[in-house]
C-alpha cells in the first residue's frame, strides 16, 4: 500500500533521512544564492538547523563541490568565522533577448554573476553553417558562442538557456505566434534544434513575460502577487500575473494587448483576420514609432517633453489599461519599455489622472526602475531557476 514503504533512505520516500538532507541542502544553497557568503552560524540561524547539522551539511556540500570557503568574517568580537559561498564553477546559464535587428546573449555563473556578453546583428545573406538548419538558429548559436568565448567557457558548461522573443510560443504546436516581424522563429523544430546544437535545455519565452519576471525578482512588483506589466516600446504588450503566476492563455497569447481594439484606433485586418496581419488596435496609438511621428520625428524624451503629445499619449494608455484593469483587477500596474521610461513620472501622473472614472478598480501605477534590459534580466532569472533545480538537487 502507498505510504507504508519503510524509511530505508530511498530517494523517493518522503520523510526519509536522504530526502530531509536534500531539503536542508537546497535550503542552504538557496540562502547562499540569495545572500552571498554566509557563516555556518548564520546559515544555522536562517534555516533553524542545529550547529552539528549545519556543520555536516556544509561538509557534505563542500565534498560535492557545490560550496567553498571564501575567507573569514571580520569586524566582530571573537575568532573570525569562516565564510561559505556557492562555487560559481558548478554551472552556467545563457540568457538571450531577440528582436527584429538581432540577438543579445549573456552568460552567467550559477550565482547570477555575468561573465560574458555578445550582440549579433541580423544579416540576410550569410550562409548557414552545416550543423544548423535555420539562419535563426545560427544567429542564436553565434551569440551564445561569443558570450561563452568571452568567459572562456564551452557548451558543456551550460545548464540552461532561456530566450526572450516578441510573440508567444503556442503550447500545442510549439510555433511562435503574434510575431510576423520575426519570420525565422516560426519553425516547430527550432527549439529542439537549438537544444541539440547548444547541448542544453532551451526555453523560448515571451519577452514581456520575462520583463514581468524581472519586476517580480528585483523591481516594482516584488511585494505584489497580482499585477500587470504594460510594455510600451516599439512593440506593445502586457504580462498578467495573478496569485504570483503568469497567465499564459490557451494559445500562449494572454497579454497581447497591442492587438486590442480601443476607441480611436483603426480596426484593420489582413485576409481572413490572419494573426500577425493586424495593423490597428492599442499599439497603433501608443508605440514608440507613433509617439515620435506625432512629435515630428523627435527622439522619445524630447517628444514626451511636449505637453500636447504627452497628454494625448496618457489618454490612450489610460483607455487601454482601463480595459485590462476592469477584467483582472490587479493590485499594481507597472509601465515599462522605452516609451514609459522616456515619459517618466510626468507620464505616470497623467495616466493616473486619465484613468479616474474609466474603471472601478484603482490599482497602484508605477514606472519600472530596473537598470539594463529587463527582458535579459527576466531570461537570466528564469534560466537560473531551471539550472539550480538540477545543480542544487543532492537527493
Amino acid at each position: 500500500m502507498a505510504g507504508t514503504t519503510p524509511s530505508n533512505g530511498s530517494p523517493g520516500v518522503p520523510g526519509t533521512p536522504r530526502v530531509l538532507r536534500a531539503m536542508n541542502d537546497r535550503a542552504a544553497l538557496d540562502l547562499l544564492a540569495a545572500h552571498g557568503p554566509l557563516t555556518r552560524t548564520r546559515i544555522g540561524e536562517l534555516t533553524g538547523l542545529s550547529k552539528p547539522t549545519t556543520s555536516q551539511l556544509l561538509s557534505r556540500l563542500e565534498s560535492a563541490g557545490l560550496v567553498r570557503t571564501t575567507g573569514r568574517q571580520s569586524g566582530r568580537p571573537g575568532p573570525n568565522a569562516v565564510l561559505y559561498e556557492i562555487d560559481p564553477a558548478v554551472g552556467h546559464v545563457a540568457a538571450l533577448s531577440a528582436d527584429p535587428t538581432g540577438i543579445t546573449a549573456l552568460v552567467a555563473d550559477i550565482t547570477g554573476r555575468e561573465v560574458g556578453r555578445r550582440r549579433i546583428e541580423a544579416y540576410p545573406e550569410k550562409p548557414v553553417a552545416e550543423d544548423v538548419r535555420h539562419r535563426t538558429a545560427q544567429l542564436v548559436v553565434e551569440a551564445v558562442d561569443g558570450a561563452l568565448a568571452q568567459a572562456g567557457l564551452g557548451h558543456d558548461d551550460l545548464r540552461a538557456t532561456v530566450i526572450g522573443t516578441p510573440g508567444a510560443i503556442d503550447p500545442h504546436d510549439g510555433r511562435l505566434r503574434y510575431a510576423p516581424h520575426l519570420p525565422g522563429w516560426h519553425s516547430r523544430t527550432l527549439r529542439a534544434e537549438l537544444a541539440e546544437v547548444l547541448g542544453t535545455p532551451v526555453t523560448i519565452e515571451n519577452d514581456v513575460n520575462l520583463a514581468a519576471i524581472a519586476e517580480q525578482y528585483e523591481g516594482a512588483a516584488q511585494d505584489h502577487d497580482d499585477f500587470v506589466l504594460a510594455w510600451l516600446d516599439e512593440g506593445v504588450g502586457a504580462a498578467i500575473v495573478l496569485g504570483g503566476v503568469l497567465l499564459r492563455g490557451a494559445t500562449g497569447g494572454a497579454g497581447e494587448i497591442g492587438y486590442m481594439p480601443v476607441p480611436g484606433a483603426p480596426l484593420l485586418r489582413g485576409p481572413e483576420g490572419t494573426p500577425g496581419s493586424y495593423r490597428g488596435g492599442f499599439e497603433s496609438l501608443v508605440s514608440g514609432a507613433v509617439v515620435r511621428e506625432r512629435a515630428g520625428g523627435k527622439l522619445l524624451p524630447d517628444a514626451l517633453a511636449d505637453t500636447v503629445v504627452r497628454d494625448e499619449l496618457a489618454r490612450h494608455i489610460a483607455t487601454g489599461l482601463a480595459a485590462v484593469v476592469a477584467v483582472v483587477d490587479p493590485e499594481l500596474v507597472v509601465l515599462s519599455g522605452q516609451v514609459a521610461q522616456a515619459g517618466g513620472e510626468e507620464l505616470r501622473l497623467r495616466v493616473t489622472e486619465e484613468m479616474t472614472g474609466l474603471a472601478l478598480p484603482r490599482p497602484l501605477l508605477r514606472i519600472s526602475e530596473l537598470d539594463g534590459d529587463p527582458i535579459l534580466t527576466g531570461a537570466l532569472r528564469t534560466a537560473l531557476d531551471q539550472a539550480r533545480d538540477t545543480v542544487f538537487d543532492t537527493a
